[in-house]
């Protein structure tokens, strides 16, 4: 089994790029489903994630090499309608799916989406909004199968602002009959990747304020060649454990545009942050000061991808913080491993109050999802002595190579198989 073992205490230092988004990558692969024709998409992350999505790409019909850090999609031809289980299981995200098969093919059969254990995902937002379009639903014990005589378009009032269920919305919009209008949609950046990706292929597709989106059909979509956007939750990542450590690191190919709510997060922490272009510095030498209150919220608010590593990070802290989690009900999961190497966090429902110490101790700790794994290696480069951290394969599914990255900025730790 492979572990992750990490000698500290760390102060890190030096400079990194930041790998492509993928939460922006993984529904752009979707969506070209979309296209008759060739899609090349650059910066793609060569993560597990990335990986398990082509194999459910060439399963139903596209052909799909890498050449270098770019993916060359070809989706002339789609046959099978019926996406592999193993591979739906593997990740939460294949079920942006429903939207483009809808749209190229008519139909869909897919099991139930799996990944992370960080809360209950429901896919309701999903079927009532693809339901509006046209599509019909059969539910099964263990899968559900979806289908349409043609999709027409609508207006989408969205409960929630769900990343997913407007992604799905808007890919079976676009080659819709008709105008379609989505009002309270998510605006996180990897809903306004998709946008741009579509756009970039002849989709029609406005964006107005406040998660609204205009979307008038066209009859087909045409090759396209398209950059993804950094990771913003990497580079937070990678932040935090700068702030965790009191180091000094600077970040290339970051997505400023895309951190406001997470620099206001490390301003609070302590740390100075400078920006320029698409680099961002931090130094954090000054110490970590605590914060009295935060929440996660969806876009533009404090992303609970980074809850885990903020949660390492304040362990350290000067003082008592308080982290209320207003996404997903499981994402405190991580406190019980940050307590075996000495932090202080308490879990009272949706909120955790972190009492920071002088000093984390190594130990042998076990990931059980992807932000929470990240969270333990953060704390494992600032902790005394050895830290070994198991379930590499969830750090997997979001970071190319956490390792690598890290040692670049002075860390002390390797990947063991």
């Amino acid at each position: 089994m492979n572990c992750i073992k990490i000698s500290g205490p760390n102060i890190l230092h030096g400079e990194v790029d930041v790998q492509g988004s993928k939460n922006a990558a993984l529904p752009i692969l979707a969506a070209a489903v979309l296209i008759p024709d060739i899609s090349v998409v650059h910066n793609c992350p060569k993560i597990a994630d990335i990986y398990h999505m082509i194999s459910i790409l060439e399963q139903i019909g596209c052909k799909v090499r890498w050449e270098g850090t770019s993916l060359v999609i070809d989706a002339k031809e789609i046959g099978d309608s019926r996406l592999p289980k193993e591979y739906v299981k593997a990740m939460r995200c294949s079920v942006v799916f429903m939207g483009a098969m809808l749209a190229r093919r008519g139909e869909i059969t897919l099991y139930y989406p799996g990944g992370c254990i960080i809360g209950k995902r429901p896919i309701d937002l999903h079927k009532k909004a693809l339901g509006l379009l046209g599509a019909v639903f059969e539910e099964a014990a263990d899968c559900i199968h979806a289908k349409t005589d043609g999709l027409t378009g609508s207006t989408i009032r969205m409960d929630f602002p769900s990343v997913g269920a407007t992604q799905n919305a808007i890919l079976a919009a676009v080659t819709a009959q008709g105008r379609t209008l989505i009002e309270g949609g998510a605006r996180e950046p990897e809903v306004t990747e998709l946008v741009r990706f579509l756009n970039c292929a002849g989709a029609k597709i406005v964006l107005g304020k406040k998660g609204q989106y205009e979307i008038e059909g066209v009859r087909q979509l045409h090759a396209v060649e398209f950059t993804v956007v950094s990771d913003r939750i990497v580079a937070g990542t990678y932040l935090l454990a700068g702030v965790a450590s009191r180091g000094h690191i600077l970040l290339h190919r970051a997505p400023v545009w895309h951190l406001g709510s997470v620099v206001e997060v490390l301003k609070k922490l302590g740390a100075k942050v400078t920006a320029s272009g698409d680099c961002i510095e931090l130094d954090a030498g000054g110490g970590i000061c605590p914060i009295p209150y935060l929440e996660t919220a969806v876009y533009p608010g404090f992303p609970t991808d980074l809850q885990s590593p903020l949660l390492a990070a304040l362990s350290l802290a000067e003082g008592v913080s308080c982290v209320r989690e207003r996404i997903f009900e499981n994402r405190f999961a991580v406190a019980e491993q940050l307590r075996r190497m000495g932090a202080d966090i308490q879990i009272s429902k949706d909120t955790a109050v972190v009492c920071g110490v002088k000093y984390l101790v190594g130990n042998e700790v076990a990931a059980g999802e992807l932000r929470g794994g990240a969270a333990l290696v953060i704390a494992g480069l600032c902790a005394r002595c050895e830290t070994m951290i198991t379930g590499c394969r969830y750090i997997d599914r979001g970071y190319e190579d956490i390792c690598r990255d890290l040692q670049c900025l002075g860390g002390n730790m390797e990947l063991m198989t």
